[in-house]
């Protein structure tokens, strides 16, 4: 009786352990960022507010490797222009791999108003 006591508890405790490894693995891993747009950080292309090119590149290569068991490590991540504050704006970004070899980052703007801009990149 007491085996089966254990047993049980064994597996809950490490579908418990595993759980909130998923969750913790979810919440580091998200590619999505929110900016303000602010004197530092603002920069213009075509004439639209844009988040400056550094702000981008910076936060991307930040969050792309986030936990060595998600996505691969890139480094030296540069982005072309800045990322108009404008939905539906895309920028390609690009970073090298630990072999050598380049990597496109495409980044999209989902969300943006007056003071902030909510994007995201592809890993």
């Amino acid at each position: 009786m007491q085996r089966s006591k254990f047993l049980v508890g064994l597996v809950g405790g490490v579908t418990a352990v595993v759980a909130l490894g998923g969750l913790g693995t979810y919440l580091l891993s998200g590619t999505e960022s929110t900016s303000r747009l602010d004197e530092y950080s603002t920069a213009s292309v075509d004439g639209h507010k844009a988040l400056a090119a550094n702000v981008v590149a910076g936060r991307t290569e930040s969050k792309i490797h986030p936990l060595p068991w998600v996505g691969e490590k890139v480094s030296g991540v540069t982005c072309p222009t800045g990322l108009k504050a404008v939905a539906g704006a895309t920028l390609t970004c690009t970073g090298k791999k630990s072999d050598g070899t380049t990597v496109d980052i495409p980044v999209r703007v989902t969300k943006a108003d007056a003071k902030s801009v909510t994007w995201k990149f592809e890993r």
